[in-house]
């Protein structure tokens, strides 16, 4: 008889399952919108459009002021410690700091254009880009920060809706009609504004109707008590914040500095192919953090092991097969979705996707410690690797390119999990890896470079044979796990629970789960 799925798991893993269903169509969404302003444009132009998207994210990182996190893990703890009368509180002043924050950034990146662009990027076609998007940096806040309210009630659904599937969704449709006028490529830039304003209206709307209903509305006059407390905990979250955009962005501004448009473009090809791997990590930690952080105020500790090991190993299981098919076949790849004139970025795909996957490898480490309230901890590791990011970039990119810049990253990425999740075992003894884990990765990697050297030898892989790779990726690393006995309690706890939220029959699973388990 098998044991059913734990509570704590059960919400992480129907969580995920939203979160990566909505963000996996956000994406797409926002991919394709990609593709068409790479190919609408020059390659200059594009790399223009990833520039200013780069200085949008970091300057939504800092007016944030580490909120997206503190608040959501806050409003957490509070609910798990059974202390809701703090929740109010913590929400009204999220919302001062975020709002007053977010329109002194944006006046100051407004203001500040003509020399970001001139001065750092020697370019003037940035000026305008930069006004544009420094207009949407106070929506752009606020639609996280109200997002982050509903994470710390265990709801990711508003972020999926909102953040994930309307912004990118809205954007598309108004760059086909774009595309379709025959507009200017500025145009681009009005459309990701509107987009952005519309997402923040449909948004608020809907946290006006939801949200009273989850806090109700006392306690959320006068200044709330909780301010000093909060703002101490998500100040060294903004910090880190701030690094991690710095060790994401830096290797694109850097390419902007030293080299040209033409391969900051380039390098924002590869880039979001190789984020794709992490994405079922961002999907998890929108539900995993609150989740977990219930489980710390409830001093649920073992709990916490056990479903940091099993949360690993689904993440592996989910972006193990898209790693293989991005670092084998990295020009495939790149011809599939850009074109031919990408294929200079192969190699830097290949590199960044190997960051990628150790970033999954080693578990949801940040948003532990965060859950366990080392907010400090966080920034001074991402600090420390932030700081050795610039310096490898500073000597990389000149003699490398892109090249370079991804070898930063990869190191980067490698330090500051490694550094985390010595931290967070030294605390608690949660620690990622198991044989269940380790035996299907070690296998599935040595049969994916057996079927590549064989591709070598008889057959020239081409765009039109990734869906077939693809597939077969996921297969073999199924039948990895089958033939080394490497299903857990919970694997199956979770296939039960899939069948009896879907209606569909998994009896023939079963029986042959039962041969091997």
């Amino acid at each position: 008889m098998y044991e059913p799925l734990g509570d704590s798991l059960k919400k992480i893993a129907r969580g995920t399952g939203i979160a990566l269903a909505g963000m996996t169509l956000g994406v797409l969404f926002a991919f394709i919108a990609r593709l068409i302003v790479a190919r609408y444009g020059l390659e200059a132009n594009y790399g223009i459009f990833s520039l200013a998207l780069v200085v949008l994210s970091a300057a939504v990182t800092i007016s944030s002021l580490g909120l997206t996190r503190g608040a959501a893990r806050y409003i957490a703890f509070f609910r798990g410690a059974g202390d809701e009368a703090k929740v109010p509180g913590t929400i009204l002043a999220s919302l001062r700091f975020s709002t007053v924050a977010s329109i002194i950034v944006g006046l100051v990146i407004f203001l500040a254009a003509e020399p970001i662009s001139v001065s750092i990027f020697h370019t003037s076609d940035l000026i305008p880009a930069l006004k544009i998007f420094a207009i949407g940096i106070p929506f752009v806040t606020l639609i996280s920060i109200l997002v982050a309210f509903f994470r710390g009630f265990d709801r990711v659904e508003p972020g999926v809706y909102f953040q994930g599937i309307t912004l990118n969704a809205l954007f598309l449709i108004l760059l086909l009609v774009i595309i379709a006028a025959g507009l200017a490529f500025a145009s681009v830039f009005y459309a990701y504004l509107a987009a952005i304003i519309i997402t923040f209206i449909a948004l608020v709307i809907y946290t006006a109707r939801k949200l009273p209903r989850l806090i109700g509305l006392t306690g959320m006059r006068g200044t709330p008590p909780v301010t000093r407390e909060l703002l101490l905990f998500s100040l060294p979250l903004l910090g880190s914040a701030i690094m991690i955009t710095i060790m994401f962005h830096i290797d694109t501004l850097m390419l902007g500095y030293f080299k040209t448009l033409e391969m900051v473009g380039f390098y924002n090809a590869a880039f979001p192919l190789a984020a794709f791997i992490s994405m079922p990590l961002h999907a998890m930690l929108l539900i995993y953090m609150p989740v977990a952080t219930g489980l710390y105020s409830r001093n649920l500790i073992p709990e916490l092991r056990r479903n940091y090991l099993i949360v690993t190993k689904w993440l592996i299981s989910l972006s193990l097969p898209i790693f293989l098919i991005l670092a084998l076949f990295p020009e495939a790849v790149l011809h599939l979705f850009f074109g031919q004139s990408y294929l200079p970025a192969a190699t830097a795909l290949r590199i960044l996707s190997l960051g990628f996957i150790i970033n999954n490898l080693m578990g949801p480490n940040g948003g532990t410690l965060i859950a366990l309230g080392h907010s400090r901890f966080i920034f001074w590791a991402t600090l420390a690797t932030a700081i050795m990011n610039i310096v490898l970039n500073i000597v990389l990119i000149p003699p490398l390119g892109l090249v370079g810049a991804a070898i930063a990253s990869v190191v980067s990425i490698t330090v500051v999990n490694f550094i985390r999740s010595l931290r967070l075992y030294q605390l608690s003894r949660v620690q990622p890896l198991s044989k269940n884990l380790l035996k299907p990765v070690a296998i599935s990697i040595a049969l994916a470079f057996l079927i590549q050297i064989l591709a070598w030898n008889v057959i020239t892989i081409t765009w039109w044979m990734l869906p077939l790779l693809f597939i077969l990726a996921y297969g073999i690393y199924g039948l990895a796990m089958l033939f080394t006995r490497s299903f857990d309690k919970e694997d199956i706890a979770l296939l039960l629970e899939i069948e009896k939220r879907s209606g569909l029959k998994a009896t023939p699973i079963k029986k042959l789960l039962r041969r091997f388990l």
